[in-house]
């Protein structure tokens, strides 16, 4: 069975999206091949999980961004707004 090394890896707030992503792939092919005991699955699974709900974040302030693109008649972008700004 393969041993899972000492988690040093960066803290996950600090973390890019890609690399989260990455590092979530990684816990993935890591649990899929079946070569973890039983007690570094679960701490990989709880990684796995706050690498997880961290990508999902960034997704959804990315995507908040983007929904605050101010539009022209025509349909274009004309301006941007910061997502906690004025409605106006």
């Amino acid at each position: 069975m393969a041993e899972i090394a000492p988690d040093t890896s960066p803290d996950i707030g600090a973390m890019s999206f890609e690399d989260a992503l990455r590092a979530l792939e990684d816990v993935v092919r890591k649990l899929e091949s079946g070569d973890v005991p039983l007690d570094d699955s679960i701490n990989l699974y709880a990684r796995g999980e706050d690498l997880r709900r961290h990508c999902q974040a960034r997704l959804d302030s990315a995507s908040a961004r983007i929904e605050r693109i101010v539009s022209g008649p025509d349909g274009q972008p004309i301006a941007t707004r910061p997502l906690d700004g004025p409605e106006s």
